[in-house]
């Protein structure tokens, strides 16, 4: 029962008026941030930490905190709009929300990627209350079969993504593996593939990939059209999902919240694997799976509720 008298503790002190307006500033400043192309949740806290010098260290905290949620959310804003992941962990996002958004339907989609976040925010932090202990434990006993296997189920997890042939999917796995080769090596200290270049010493961010992959591929393909192209506007409304939605959605933002919590504390997993984990096993349960990647609610739901459960992990070890 001790932990019951410690939560009650903590909800009294974080639902003090002041820490609760610490709490709405962070997150306004994180989402706004966040929706930047290109800066996550980890940008976000280096610029807004000078913020929090002044501040008692429980409202730092909280503030802090806020700023981190605001941040993982925000980059679904720019996937859903303008098909540019804000940050790596909404790169999944793009394939149905922004199809979403030209068939006129960005509303539902902010509308249902705000809800899923939010209720799998709330679950993962209720849940790692009570599991941090053990679930920490764990992780920590992680070796390399481990990490292996879960080197493995990132690699299942493309196959389940790719499209048309899976000799292409598996080449294009190839050369991620080798991307990611790029950099100095954490064992030995020495520099591959950099080519002498400074510049690629720290290797290929996802970030980076991720916006050229989206990002400059939309505008290359507007260059390359020779009719005329008129700019897509549409209005956003209808921020609450209709009863349907919600029909379709609840099932991918409970799964995507139990995927997302448990691949968020292991090491090396986070926000990236789980959204990508979670919109692939949601095509595969789906009745419907070659509707996914044209404007399908739970394409958002799911992957936007797993990045948000998976932001628990990194609290762990606080």
């Amino acid at each position: 029962m001790d932990i019951f008298h410690q939560m009650a503790y903590g909800f009294g002190i974080a639902c003090q008026p002041l820490n609760l307006l610490f709490c709405f500033l962070g997150a306004v400043a994180g989402t706004m941030v966040g929706v930047l192309p290109g800066l996550g949740p980890t940008a976000a806290l280096s610029m807004l930490l000078p913020v929090t010098f002044g501040i008692s260290p429980t409202g730092a905290m909280i503030m802090l905190a806020g700023i981190y949620y605001g941040a993982q959310y925000g980059g679904s804003t720019t996937s859903i709009l303008v098909n540019i992941p804000g940050e790596a962990a909404s790169v999944v996002t793009c394939l149905d929300g922004y199809k979403m958004a030209r068939q006129g339907r960005a509303g539902a989609a902010l509308g249902i990627s705000a809800f899923g976040s939010f209720i799998a925010g709330t679950i993962g932090v209720l849940v790692l209350c009570f599991l941090a202990p053990p679930l920490v434990d764990s992780a920590l006993s992680f070796g390399p079969p481990e990490y292996f296997a879960l080197m493995c189920l990132g690699l299942t997890v493309l196959t389940f993504l790719a499209h048309g042939s899976m000799l292409k999917a598996l080449m294009a796995a190839i050369f991620g593996l080798f991307i990611g080769t790029i950099g100095i090596d954490p064992m030995t200290g020495v520099q591959r593939f950099t080519f002498g270049t400074p510049n690629l010493m720290e290797g290929i961010g996802m970030v980076q990939i991720a916006m050229g992959m989206f990002g400059i591929t939309e505008i290359l393909s507007n260059i390359e059209q020779t009719v005329r192209v008129s700019v897509f506007e549409t209005k956003v409304k209808g921020l609450f999902p209709n009863l349907q939605d919600w029909r379709r959605s609840i099932g991918a933002v409970l799964r995507g919240t139990l995927i997302g919590f448990f691949l968020g504390v292991l090491p090396g997993g986070g926000a990236v694997i789980a959204s990508f984990a979670s919109y692939a096993i949601e095509k595969r349960l789906s009745k419907y799976p070659e509707k996914f990647g044209t404007g399908v609610i739970e394409g958002v739901a799911a992957p936007e509720a797993a990045n948000n459960a998976a932001a628990q992990g990194p609290l762990s070890p606080c």
